[in-house]
């Protein structure tokens, strides 16, 4: 049943990486996800830089207006179904500018309401876990609705090898894991849709 609807249905997701480092394990995740989203019908991920994002300042808002970088930006996560979000772990939170990708769009109108999320993680011992956890808090207020299982921490210095020189992930078993969250991720938004 869940197959034949999710062929009627796409489900685009918006991927965002709290990493601006090209070689970043989480935008690496990210990449991979994509290439896995290929085989997986209804599926549609675009990678969403944050880069470009000033840092919050509400001085720089008009009057119900956005700098362009910001208005971009929240458009994309606007026409999502759904939200990937690759979080790094900084001082057992997420990074900075995820926090202010995250502000930005919160901003009045929240674009960030009533869509299904799911968190993916790469870094040292808990792979990222506690940054998940906290994001999970943040989107209590942001009226994110997060996929509970499964949960997706990798820890990418244990052996063998997760990923290349590049920050490309090359463990076949975590490309599983990668495909079951988005498998999860797009069941759960055509629930939350509806469909």
């Amino acid at each position: 049943m869940e197959a034949s609807v999710a062929a009627k249905s796409l489900i685009k997701i918006a991927a965002v990486s709290g990493s601006l480092r090209q070689g970043s394990y989480n935008r690496g995740l990210i990449r991979s996800a994509i290439e896995i989203s290929k085989a997986i019908e209804g599926v549609q991920i675009e990678y969403i830089d944050i880069a470009p994002l000033p840092l919050l300042n509400t001085d720089l808002e008009g009057e119900g207006s956005f700098p362009p970088a910001v208005e971009a930006f929240r458009q994309k996560i606007r026409e999502a179904d759904s939200i990937l979000f690759a979080s790094p772990e900084y001082n057992y939170s997420i990074a900075a500018p995820l926090k202010n990708a995250i502000d930005w769009a919160s901003r009045p109108p929240n674009v960030w309401a009533d869509k299904g999320a799911a968190i993916i993680s790469a870094g040292g011992d808990f792979g990222g876990g506690r940054s998940q956890y906290h994001l999970r808090q943040v989107g209590v207020f942001l009226d994110l609705h997060f996929n509970n299982k499964p949960e997706f921490f990798l820890n990418a210095f244990q052996p063998p090898a997760k990923f290349d020189s590049d920050g490309n992930l090359i463990d076949e078993k975590s490309k599983e894991r990668l495909k079951e969250v988005l498998l999860s991720l797009q069941a759960f938004t055509l629930r939350l849709k509806g469909k």
